[in-house]
């Protein structure tokens, strides 16, 4: 059996000593297609961002299997305020592997445009990343996603705030990585999109409520399980220590 794409041993999860995630154990193969999904503040993007190296642990570890991994983190995150076209933010996402510095061929650059036109944007090349909608942009950073050419792709909240055919448009291209035995993480909000679409899902709500086929984890039972936990979380209790 292939070495998997993550394991989690142990981990947690958190900021000043406060756990957001609470012992995680368990493995995402290769070519999985997953959704992470739970209450506010339950968690996940604190995941997202401790795969990504943005997050130390505080207990336990993460072991990478794969040798290549690109992040999309929520659109919010985005600062707008730098004056760069679209044609050049997506071209961002060759710097990964050419630097920051190392100019680009015009193959790369036909990539970039192809990647641009294959999200919807065609004809937008040159126009500023201020004047796109939030959907507009979205396409964008699937186009980038794109161009790194990733083995583990993690999508923090990538369909939030957008209209249904952007979701629908962009939900081809996850399902093309997936073809390709891309490893598909997303942290998601639309249990009915999770439904329709992910075949695996994680449940987070600090601690883990359950990992498996979707059909099995989205149950009515853990999704109040979920809503009470995230009700009982309790910002000024101690530290979390990893058992010895």
């Amino acid at each position: 059996m292939a070495d998997p794409a993550l394991v989690f041993d142990n981990l947690t999860l958190g900021y000043d000593r406060h756990p957001a995630v609470h012992h995680l154990a368990g493995t995402i193969r290769h070519g999985a297609l997953l959704a992470i999904v739970g209450p506010n503040g339950g968690g996940k993007s604190t995941l997202l961002k401790a795969i990504a190296g943005r997050l130390s642990p505080l207990g336990g570890s993460i072991v990478h299997g794969t040798r290549t991994l690109a992040y999309m983190p929520q659109i919010g995150d985005l600062s707008r305020d730098f004056p760069v076209s679209v044609l050049d933010l997506a071209l961002t996402g060759l710097c990964s592997r050419e630097g920051m510095f190392g100019g680009f061929s015009r193959k790369q650059r036909e990539d970039a445009l192809n990647a641009i036109a294959a999200v919807g944007l065609a004809g937008f090349e040159t126009r500023s990343i201020r004047t796109l909608s939030g959907g507009q942009l979205q396409r964008l950073l699937f186009a980038r996603m794109m161009l790194q050419d990733a083995e583990l792709i993690l999508l923090d909240e990538p369909f939030t705030a957008i209209d249904t055919r952007t979701i629908e448009d962009l939900m081809v291209i996850v399902h093309r990585w997936h073809e390709e035995g891309r490893t598909v993480v997303a942290v998601l909000h639309d249990l009915d999109l999770v439904r329709q679409h992910f075949p695996e899902t994680l449940m987070l709500a600090r601690d883990p409520l359950g990992w498996g086929p979707t059909a099995e984890i989205l149950t009515p039972q853990r999704l109040a399980d979920a809503r009470r936990m995230a009700e009982a979380f309790d910002r000024n209790a101690a530290e979390c220590h990893r058992a010895a």
